[in-house]
């Protein structure tokens, strides 16, 4: 392991991420919140901290190999989001805690959404536009991390997009090197942004309002500038514009990048995990609108409409709201909850276990079924028309395997720390998955949790955001033995 060369780069990393708190400098001045000096001594903080571990390290040039990447995804995100934290706690009279800071930038750099924060239309204008922006940051992070960084390391959905899996990408590399990869999806990223600020814009948002949801609506994160969310404008027009939006961001990047480079859209509909997330969320969509208008929760054109926007924004794991949907009748609000367990599509900004894991989970199920009838066949589990290697179905397995002890075991952190078991339930669910809201006394903010618990659900965001191997093979001896 070259801890030189993960030193450089983390400096370089974190002299650039300094560069991202000159924006909100300039929205501070041009508001006048008289907030621009916290950015700015944030600045000097993560520049001086970034040169003293890129200059001693500067002329290190040394091949990286796989466990360095597993070490440099982790920190990126943990160091990041970490120095994000600074102008939070810096901020006069909206000063946060080293813990909710810490939290805040968490779960807005993991495109969570979780916040600790109440009165957030009281915030002072750049501190509202750093929290959006760190979302937007957080999710082209996500898609450039788990299009063409994880599947180099093994790890992540689209590691289970080979040669032998049907659809566009081919290769773990989209081209043959990562920086025109990033490049390629950077380009289609800030497109969907802008076109969803436009959208946005022409539908009432004011500019301000329109960039911010853009950033978190692309970025699948759920940070608003308004604690009401997107109900606070009360518009169908926005609600659907963010739908469609949300829907565009879970899938995978890789099929825009097809889109994109080939001029047609046919292969959106033949991608088996695209179908998959259309089919979900257009039957969970029918069976939320049916429950609502038969329990008369709400009335015909309210019942679609949120009822519609719920279940895709809570699906995929976006996590803006309407509505309070932890009161909604029955067994929806669990049923909500448990969609977000499936998330996006695999190379999406989208949370949860990733769709192409579900449907390999589900394959295998029914082969296991079939193998009780008939004990001698050989049935392969197929993903559209070609089979699936036993090798990939074995790593889903463990992933699930793996995700469920992880999650049982940080219920009973939270629980212990005296959080009830509702609350503690939805606050790791969505933690894990990037979700967001939860239920229980965290339904309106997380603010009143204690602080273990709130470190708890910090590494939850973490774990789920980086797909959980990357961060616990750090934990093991033998990625530190020599």
């Amino acid at each position: 392991m070259s801890l030189r060369m993960i030193l450089r780069i983390l400096g370089l990393l974190l002299m650039l991420f300094s560069l991202t708190m000159v924006p909100p400098i300039l929205i501070s001045l041009l508001f006048g919140d008289g907030q621009w000096n916290a950015f700015a001594i944030a600045i000097a903080i993560t520049v001086v901290t970034g040169a003293v571990m890129y200059l001693p390290n500067r002329r290190a040039r040394k091949e990286l190999r796989t466990r360095d990447g597993f070490l440099i995804a982790a920190l990126f995100w943990s160091v990041l989001a970490l120095f994000g934290s600074l102008p939070l706690m810096l901020t006069g009279d909206s000063a946060l805690s080293i813990t909710d800071a810490v939290f805040e930038s968490f779960s807005g750099l993991t495109t969570t959404g979780a916040t600790v924060i109440t009165g957030i239309e009281h915030l002072p204008e750049s501190i509202l536009y750093s929290r959006q922006q760190l979302q937007w940051l957080g999710g082209m992070g996500i898609v450039v991390l788990a299009v063409a960084i994880l599947p180099t390391l093994g790890v992540g959905g689209m590691a289970l997009y080979r040669t032998e899996i049907p659809g566009p990408l081919k290769d773990s590399k989209l081209t043959p090197r990562i920086t025109e990869t990033a490049k390629a999806l950077w380009y289609i990223y800030a497109a969907l942004t802008v076109t969803c600020m436009l959208a946005y814009m022409a539908a009432g948002m004011n500019w301000f309002d329109a960039l911010g949801h853009s950033f978190s609506t692309v970025a699948i994160g759920g940070f608003s500038t308004y604690d009401a969310s997107i109900g606070h404008f009360d518009s169908a027009v926005i609600e659907m514009i963010c739908v469609f939006f949300l829907i565009v961001s879970a899938v995978s990047f890789s099929l825009h990048f097809v889109a994109w480079r080939e001029k047609r859209l046919t292969h959106y509909f033949q991608d088996p995990e695209a179908r998959f997330l259309l089919l979900f969320l257009l039957g969970l969509a029918v069976i939320t609108v049916v429950s609502l208008w038969l329990t008369e929760t709400y009335g015909t054109e309210r019942g679609l409409r949120h009822g519609i926007f719920q279940v895709v924004s809570v699906a995929t794991t976006a996590g803006f709201g309407v509505a309070d949907f932890s009161a909604w009748p029955g067994a929806l609000p669990f049923l909500l909850f448990m969609a977000a367990f499936v998330g996006g599509c695999s190379g999406s900004t989208g949370g949860g276990m990733k769709v192409i894991r579900i449907i390999l989970i589900l394959k295998q199920g029914m082969r296991e079924v079939m193998r009780l009838i008939h004990p001698n066949a050989v049935i392969a589990v197929k993903v559209g028309k070609v089979s699936v290697p036993d090798g990939i179905a074995q790593a889903v397995w463990g992933f699930f395997s793996v995700y469920v002890m992880l999650f049982f075991l940080m219920l009973v952190g939270v629980m212990a720390t005296g959080v009830d078991q509702v609350t503690a339930w939805s606050t790791v669910a969505s933690a894990l998955n990037n979700l967001g809201p939860a239920l229980g006394e965290a339904s309106s903010h997380y603010g009143d949790l204690p602080t273990l618990a709130k470190w708890i659900l910090v590494m939850a965001m973490l774990l789920g955001r980086l797909e959980i191997f990357t961060v616990l093979v750090l934990f093991t001896p033998a990625f530190w033995r020599r």
